[in-house]
Parts: structure tokens; C-alpha cells; sequence
């Protein structure tokens, strides 16, 4: 006799098969009309060939840009810990792809997409990459690979989990199902309290349910020497602007040096290939301006251009807060902790997808704001400039945040150490 989740598991593989045998030629056919690629989809039927692995494998899986990025200092933990073990790193977006491919060049061993939930797709995967443990990141819950991972006896986690409040809201109407799909797991590992209840109601057992708090925080200071002549100015940073975002600033900065003409400001533009670009707006200010390479300081000029590859996330320290940038266009927002790391809060616009559940943490006391339009973001710095009390508790706010947060990353690896060993 079939019980309710054995019933609900069949329809769903049947119903998952059949949609997919529709509609993946139908979709084929509409990006080929429109001159676009497949990319990955080769991969995610189990058409690819990996390196030899062996026995000893460890998967982790991140299904686009956040998780890949969360999952990094993890990743690299992972491989310097079990020097033994392959890493395997799949996505199941391009742009995961290709960040997953930035970060792990030389850490993880073979890097790929996860395969579609359907049966043979699957079994194709797994056959070919035998994970010795899979790891997934957040809230990627796919019941056939679970169910296949269950039958091989290869643990599977979902670690840095969490549930939106209108994804939670889906998943009670199916906890039935939830319940028994979730017997498939070796462990639930989420990012706080609230998350972790959220899956104990729509069926994780309890006693399999743990809070790690978040892997994007075990993020570490790198404290350096910057002598810009920047001690007895205030100073803001913009930190990974794109195009139409250093306009922004700059006349958001210009109306604040009239009223504090104690500031100075860095701008950093995303891409080096935009710096004339942005030399050229600079001038249109009529303040004075300088640049990084050519060692210029704030003795001599109201702003600096940060013209140099790999020092932003170091030189984030020597701001008194700052601006991230990505977040007035569709970017999706940079990562904001290499600024609240060294207690430095931080405004971003209203496009932080990338880093949503970062943003949720940081929003909930004032050590991170989202501001919706340049007007916003002007109030918001000149709050932060005349409003001395505010500054002090938003710089302990973050000091504070990551105090609650940081740990995650041992704890996985400590789980790890019990399953290998």
C-alpha cells in the first residue's frame, strides 16, 4: 500500500517528465528563432564528460550568482581541510556558471550544471560524479535527485538554508509532501531561527533541522596601510558603480560638499575600461579630482578615482561609510559586507537581488539602507553626516551583525569531518 507521499512522488515525476518532454523542445526552438544558445542544457541532460574523480568526492551545489558566492570561502575551507577529496561545483544558471568558473578555477575539480529532476537525467548525473556527500545551498529542493541520493546512501544537506516568507507561504499547502521528501535528507542547516522554523513547518523533522547562521558573513578583515592624506576628512566611498550610477554620486557628493566641506570622496567604477568615462564627469563637477595610480591624495583633491585592480574590498576601511554600487540599474546590487566588515555602513539602491538575504539582515537595523531613487540616497548620506548619534550606532550595528552571523562556516565543515570520517 502506497502512502501519500509515494503517491504525490509519482505524479509529480510523471507530470515533470511530460512537461519536460513538451516544452524543452518548444524552448529549444524559441532561442535558436531568436539567435540565442542553449547553454548548459547539454550538461543538465548528463551529456557531458568529467575528469576522473575517483571515490572521494564532495558536491556543492549553488544555483546562481548569491549561492556560488556564498558557497566560496566554504569551497576553499573544504578543499584545504580534505586534501583528499575532488570538489565537483554545479549551478543551475549561466551566470552561475561563469562566476562558479571565476572563483573555483583552481580550487574545485570539475565544475558543471545540475541536472534536470527528471529520472534518467539524474541517474546519468550521479552515475557519472558518484559524490561521496552533496551539499546544496539555500532552497533548492528537487525530489527525484533527492530520492536517488537516498537510494545510493549518498548523504545530502541543504546548508545556508532559508525560505521567503511568499515561498513559505506555497510550501505549507504541500507539507504532505515536504514531509516525505525531506526524509531524504541527511540534514537542514539554515541561516536563523525563523528559517529553521519555517522548514520544521513544512515538514522537516526537527531533529534533523540545525541553525548555522549564514556563510556570506564569514567573510574576513584585511587590514592594510592606505595613506591617502585621508585623516582629517570624512570620507565616502562608491564602491563598484556602473554606468549611470557615477552621475549619481557625484551629484549627490557635489550637493553635500557644500553643506559639509569636510568630505572627501573615492570612486571606484566597476570596470577599469570606464575610467575616462568617469574622469570626464569628475570634470564636469568642477571639483578637484585625482587618481589612484598616479598616488594622488585628499589633501589635494576633493575626489579620487580608484583606478587599480584588487584593492577596493581592502581600502573599503579608511570610508566612514559607503555605496555600493550595481544597485541603481539591473546588476543586482555587489557584495556590501566587504564594507561592513570593517564596521562601515553601507546605502544601496533598490536592485540587490545578488545579495537579497544579506540585505534583509543588514536593513533590519541600520547598518545597511536601501534607498530608492537619488533623492533617498542624498538624505540618507547627510543623515549619516550631521547625525552624529546615528553614525555610532549604525557603525555598531555592524559590528554587531557580524558578531550574530559569522560561524557558519566551521560548522559545516565540522558536519563534514563527522560524514567522511
Amino acid at each position: 500500500m502506497y502512502n501519500s507521499f509515494e503517491i504525490m512522488f509519482f505524479i509529480y515525476k510523471i507530470l515533470s517528465t511530460t512537461l519536460f518532454l513538451i516544452s524543452l523542445p518548444l524552448y529549444a526552438v524559441s532561442r535558436l528563432c531568436r539567435g540565442k544558445e542553449l547553454s548548459g542544457w547539454k550538461e543538465k541532460l548528463g551529456k557531458f564528460t568529467p575528469p576522473d574523480l575517483g571515490e572521494k568526492v564532495i558536491m556543492f551545489h549553488g544555483v546562481s550568482v548569491g549561492e556560488v558566492i556564498a558557497l566560496e570561502n566554504l569551497i576553499k575551507k573544504t578543499k584545504d581541510t580534505f586534501p583528499d577529496y575532488k570538489i565537483v561545483v554545479t549551478t543551475g544558471t549561466n551566470t552561475g556558471q561563469e562566476i562558479a568558473k571565476k572563483k573555483f578555477k583552481n580550487t574545485a575539480d570539475f565544475i558543471t550544471y545540475f541536472p534536470f529532476d527528471i529520472t534518467i537525467c539524474v541517474k546519468t548525473f550521479l552515475d557519472k560524479i558518484k559524490p561521496s556527500v552533496v551539499l546544496i545551498a539555500e532552497t533548492e529542493l528537487w525530489p527525484t535527485f533527492a530520492d536517488d541520493c537516498k537510494k545510493r546512501n549518498i548523504p545530502l544537506f541543504v546548508i545556508n538554508g532559508r525560505i521567503s516568507d511568499s515561498t513559505y507561504k506555497l510550501y505549507r499547502f504541500m507539507k504532505p509532501f515536504f514531509a516525505g521528501l525531506f526524509k531524504n535528507y541527511t540534514g537542514i542547516f539554515t541561516q536563523s531561527e525563523l528559517d529553521r522554523e519555517k522548514f520544521i513547518k513544512i515538514g522537516a523533522p526537527a531533529d534533523k533541522s540545525e541553525v548555522m547562521k549564514n556563510l556570506k558573513f564569514d567573510v574576513k578583515r584585511i587590514d592594510a596601510d592606505f595613506d591617502l592624506k585621508q585623516q582629517n576628512f570624512r570620507v565616502i566611498i562608491a564602491g563598484s558603480t556602473h554606468k549611470g550610477e557615477d552621475e549619481i554620486v557625484l551629484d549627490t557628493f557635489k550637493k553635500l560638499k557644500s553643506e559639509f566641506p569636510d568630505i572627501k570622496l573615492l570612486l571606484a567604477p566597476r570596470h577599469l575600461t570606464r575610467v575616462n568615462n568617469v574622469k570626464g564627469l569628475a570634470e564636469k563637477t568642477e571639483l578637484t579630482f585625482g587618481l589612484r595610480s598616479c598616488d594622488d591624495k585628499f589633501d589635494k583633491n576633493d575626489i579620487i578615482i580608484l583606478d587599480t585592480l584588487g584593492e577596493l574590498s581592502r581600502i573599503y576601511q579608511i570610508c566612514d561609510f559607503a555605496f555600493i554600487g550595481g544597485s541603481f540599474n539591473k546588476t543586482g546590487g555587489h557584495n556590501p559586507l566587504e564594507a561592513v566588515v570593517y564596521n562601515k555602513p553601507v546605502i544601496s539602491g533598490p536592485s540587490i537581488h545578488n545579495f537579497r538575504d544579506i540585505y534583509w539582515i543588514l536593513s533590519r537595523s541600520n547598518a545597511g539602507k536601501i534607498v530608492k531613487n537619488p533623492q533617498e540616497l542624498y538624505l540618507q548620506m547627510k543623515k549619516l553626516l550631521y547625525d552624529k548619534d546615528f553614525y555610532n550606532e549604525s557603525c555598531n550595528d555592524c559590528k554587531n551583525v557580524f558578531a550574530s552571523q559569522q560561524g557558519a562556516l566551521e560548522f559545516v565543515i565540522d558536519k563534514l569531518k563527522k560524514i567522511i570520517d
